[in-house]
């Protein structure tokens, strides 16, 4: 499920694995790089201040400047997200809801993404779409499922 009503960008799967396991694909630097962006010093505590780099290929890459926001351990986490040297401001959501033992609903939010400069179509809601898509639908559940 995609939604973009109000501006955020929506999507929700049920992942085959319990919410412990995607916690710790959410939190833990070690298992963050296996899937998601390389953050060595990442704390899933509310007021710290990381950073990383990713982009478009080898050609551009952009800082991610982030602060976590919201911890619920298991449940929520929630995280600012802008880039170093562009106006704009997002608030990012993981949120997880156990079905069984071994499924997981995992909703990602984005809002706050029309906030970043419409002349860099880098930073277009659409790369959003296909990104967030790649690691909700093949990264994160293939990393979690598979072990």
């Amino acid at each position: 499920m995609v939604l973009m009503e109000n501006n955020p960008l929506v999507i929700e799967r049920i992942i085959h694995a319990p919410a412990a396991a995607i916690w710790s694909a959410l939190t833990d630097p070690e298992e963050m790089k296996e899937w998601y962006f390389d953050i060595p010093d990442f704390r899933a505590e509310v007021g710290f201040q990381f950073q990383f780099s990713a982009g478009e290929g080898q050609d551009k890459s952009y800082v991610h400047l982030c602060e976590v926001l919201e911890v619920v351990p298991e449940t929520k986490l929630s995280y600012s997200w802008r880039y170093e040297g562009y106006g704009g401001n997002s608030i990012l959501t993981f949120e997880l809801k156990p079905v069984s033992n071994d499924k997981t609903i995992v909703r990602l939010t984005h809002a706050g993404l029309l906030s970043f400069p419409i002349e860099n179509p880098d930073l277009a809601p659409g790369n959003f779409v296909v990104g967030w898509n790649y690691f909700m639908g093949t990264g994160l559940p293939d990393f979690v499922e598979g072990e």
